[in-house]
């Protein structure tokens, strides 16, 4: 039986251009805002025009072209450093954006998936049973990770883009999320295949004012591996079920285990 699937609210282009130009006046590095519509009628559908930087978003170039090394030993501080300055958005400056409870809305998407899985369920029992108490809420960016920066060989990050999954939500939600270990894109380093837990968290700690609990920013760690399962079962299911046909989406879900695996080492300790 054919199940329709939906993932989230996405920021329509009028809170993401309010995001663009609140994100720059909090030290954000990000393009500058040009044009935008929410409105059909100009283009055709929404959009968003911005300066163009020069760099480089694929990850596979960035951790291994040789002429990237001097941005890699900087790379994960400076990631650091800019979440710490999203956070630092004025709730008053950004109207329209959403709170998100990502363990109610991902549990959601799996039922509706329609396909038990008992790593994932046993997942959701350890994230409910040690939901950590935080009533603080921040701008979360949604997709903050290696492939969402533009990085140049000898500056580093001189940009992050794609804030249309933005809402908002726990301060540590993007810092679990970048150091999942699908975003190493098969290297070693932890945070991002680049650098390691103190580099990004120490920029973080500089430009937030906040301190990083380590048992918070592991549950987000667990719950972002959870996340990233879903999607890939989200994305195999949307093939396999006939919604949309595809070969990318069908080697994606291929990818769930992957990600099963990795949620049951970070259960263990590991």
């Amino acid at each position: 039986r054919k199940r329709s699937f939906v993932v989230g609210d996405w920021a329509d282009a009028g809170v993401e251009a309010q995001l663009l130009e609140a994100a720059r006046h909090a030290g954000v590095p990000t393009p500058s805002l040009i044009a935008w519509s929410a409105s059909n009628i100009e283009l055709g559908l929404p959009f968003l025009l911005v300066e163009h930087i020069e760099g480089e978003t694929i990850p596979q170039r960035i951790l291994r072209k040789p002429h990237f090394a001097p941005a890699r030993e900087k790379l994960a501080r400076q990631y650091g450093e800019a979440l710490g300055c999203i956070q630092q958005i004025p709730a008053a400056s950004v109207s329209g954006l959403k709170p998100q409870d990502p363990l109610e809305r991902y549990q959601q998407i799996l039922d509706d998936i329609g396909e038990p899985s008992p790593v994932l369920a046993f997942g959701f029992r350890w994230l409910e049973r040690n939901r950590p108490d935080s009533q603080e809420q921040v701008v979360v960016h949604g997709d903050f990770r290696n492939g969402n920066g533009i990085v140049d060989p000898e500056r580093g990050l001189r940009a992050i883009i794609d804030w249309e999954l933005s809402h908002w939500g726990d301060p540590l939600e993007d810092l679990g999320w970048f150091c999942i270990r699908a975003w190493r894109f098969g290297e070693r380093s932890p945070v991002g295949g680049f650098g390691d837990y103190d580099q990004i968290i120490e920029g973080y700690e500089s430009t937030s004012g906040r301190n990083v609990d380590q048992q918070v920013f592991q549950w987000w760690q667990i719950m972002g591996t959870v996340r990233w399962a879903i999607i890939c079962r989200l994305q195999g299911a949307t093939h396999w079920q006939g919604h949309r046909r595809s070969l990318e989406l069908a080697a994606t879900g291929r990818r769930t285990a992957e990600a099963e695996y990795d949620l049951m080492l970070l259960l263990r300790g590991k």
